[in-house]
């Protein structure tokens, strides 16, 4: 609801039309089948447009659906290892890693310690550094190393982008 007297009205298809009173404003909108809406409210006088309302509302909706569409969505995968952890099942982990990094995700590289395990966190650190140094330069650390209760991780991603 428009409550000002007179208006700045802009017609249908984007021309000056000045400074009118209200009622004559309304009026030109409903000779053309359109609807008067308010597009600047704090301009003295206020702007006002003569516009099918309800294909300004659709147009509106479509472009925040193809915004959302364009957004790119990036997951954290998590790959845990564990201090003691073998050759042959470290290389399966490595490729994993690779291979999510590959995809576009963020990997969390988790150390899991298992008792007494937990007093030499040097041997997490170690894995977690010989895993940095398997992957190669095309990865970046995005958080150090960290220990958090029986656990130490890092989060990695791919420096190259996703085809």
């Amino acid at each position: 609801m428009i409550r000002v007297r007179e208006v700045r009205l802009i017609g249908p298809n984007g021309d000056q039309l000045g400074i009118l009173p209200i009622d004559r404003a309304l009026e030109l909108a409903e000779q053309n089948d359109m609807d008067l809406v308010e597009v600047a409210p704090q301009a003295r006088p206020p702007v006002c447009k003569v516009m099918d309302y309800g294909r300004y509302k659709y147009s509106l909706a479509k472009k925040a659906q193809e915004a959302k569409k364009k957004q790119a969505v990036i997951h954290v995968k998590e790959v845990k290892v564990r201090p003691k952890t073998e050759e042959h099942d470290f290389q399966v982990k490595l490729k994993k890693v690779r291979d999510f990094l590959n995809a576009g995700n963020k990997v969390k590289v988790t150390v899991m310690f298992r008792g007494r395990e937990v007093t030499i966190p040097e041997k997490g650190l170690s894995q977690l550094k010989r895993m940095l140094e398997e992957l190669g330069d095309d990865v970046k650390v995005e958080s150090q190393p960290k220990m958090e209760g029986r656990s130490m991780f890092m989060m990695l991603s791919s420096l190259t982008p996703k085809k």
